[in-house]
């Protein structure tokens, strides 16, 4: 009996976590897995480099190092500090690079000996990969980008099974024996059904000192042809550049940010390709969901109040397709678009007029639901309660953050009658 209390315990801590991890992807926009076949071809840069000018651009960034046995992340950024604890129970604060990146990695939990080897089998990898996404207290981000180790193990396929919306950045450099390896990189992503943005060359080509004269180290044009080949996009060369080499091992990345290095405006030339792709992949799902009937809500100005109560119908935990068949409500409060509260009632008897009147003195000022008939519509607006329909679904605290990011998209009311 104890080892079935145990088990017991243990699943309702996995379903615990999954609901925090959705609630958590729920408010991040874009999320992008750094990803390559093979070591050693600047993989790490891209994913630090590339954060670090998203939120010089003034995006909200999180960059999270799963490279669990050789984290660099947080050396090649300079950063001293450790995670620190939330005031939020069981939760923690990822280490702020500066007021619009935020950084976790393992080596930010190792305390002073940052040396210290991780000899760690699958499971706890992928326990704590989770833990990464649901234990800490990211705030809503555009973009959450993931550097993960070389090869297609228990790191990129977690992150693929963890976030499923991740899309992924193919680092190469323009070498036939790391274009093998990056292959397989891409048929992983195409098994897990993981969408591409495009691959970035590496390392490709470097300017003499003394002469100024081109050299290609390790070939050229590699990375573009296979892009070509592989009819994905290219993202861009990177020159390696010995004063970038010096710059990251020393912490410093102020040559992304300014001066006339060709690293400088090759790396923002991809940079501007990133927020083009992601940007054009949401625009493009919105206007399909549109154009097949769909409408997207649009949080409206009284959302901007300090404090919104939302009502979530729901089934097993969660959105209730059948708003009159729910078996509890989820009575989410927001304050100032964030997530403060969330309490179960049981409803009382589906009698007309008597929902309305209860959710209306719990104080409830929005209904997020997938079907709902048409007099009860009539019946919550008049009770000074706006009713959503056609929500997909999710769990409730997914809907309320999609709701407030202005991303909720909604289709067809499923009971409308």
């Amino acid at each position: 009996m104890t080892e079935i209390n145990q088990e017991m315990s243990r699943d309702e801590k996995h379903k615990l976590q999954d609901a925090e991890i959705r609630e958590t992807l729920g408010h991040i926009k874009h999320k992008i897995l750094v990803m390559s076949g093979k070591g050693g071809v600047g993989k790490s840069s891209v994913a630090a480099y590339l954060s670090v000018v998203l939120a010089g651009r003034g995006f909200k960034v999180g960059l999270m190092d799963v490279d669990l046995h050789g984290p660099s992340i947080p050396r090649m950024l300079g950063l001293k500090g450790d995670i620190q604890p939330s005031s939020q129970p069981g939760k923690a604060i990822p280490v702020h690079f500066s007021p619009n990146l935020l950084v976790i990695s393992i080596e930010s939990l190792m305390g002073e000996n940052k040396d210290a080897a991780t000899i760690w089998r699958g499971p706890l990898k992928i326990g704590v990969i989770r833990q990464f996404i649901s234990d800490m207290e990211w705030p809503p981000l555009d973009y959450l980008v993931v550097d993960s180790p070389p090869g297609t193990g228990d790191e990129p396929l977690t992150v693929a099974q963890t976030i499923p919306d991740a899309k992924a950045i193919v680092v190469t450099t323009p070498q036939e024996i790391s274009l093998a390896d990056v292959r397989k990189s891409i048929n992983f992503c195409r098994q897990v059904h993981m969408k591409i943005l495009g691959i970035v060359e590496n390392m490709s080509g470097m300017l003499c000192p003394h002469c100024g004269k081109e050299i290609n180290l390790f070939g050229i044009q590699g990375g573009e042809m296979l892009a070509r080949k592989e009819n994905l996009a290219f993202l861009g060369r990177l020159p390696l550049d010995p004063e970038i080499v010096r710059q990251g091992d020393t912490g410093d990345v102020s040559a992304l940010t300014g001066g006339d290095l060709p690293f400088h405006k090759a790396f923002n030339e991809l940079v501007d390709q990133v927020v083009s792709l992601t940007q054009q992949t949401a625009d493009t799902r919105i206007s399909e969901r549109k154009s097949s009937g769909e409408s997207v809500s649009r949080t409206p100005e009284a959302s901007g109040e300090n404090k919104v109560v939302f009502a979530i119908p729901l089934a097993e935990g969660k959105l209730c397709a059948h708003f009159g068949h729910c078996e509890q409500f989820a009575l989410i409060e927001t304050v100032q678009g964030k997530i403060k509260d969330t309490r179960m009632h049981t409803p009382p008897a589906h009698e007309p007029g008597v929902l309305p009147r209860w959710l209306h003195d719990l104080g409830v000022q929005v209904i997020i639901a997938g079907g709902m008939g048409s007099r009860a519509q009539q019946l919550f607006e008049e009770n000074g309660i706006k009713v959503i329909t056609g929500a997909p679904m999710g769990s409730p605290e997914s809907l309320v953050n999609q709701y407030h990011a202005d991303m909720l998209v909604t289709g067809d009311n499923v009971c409308d009658h």
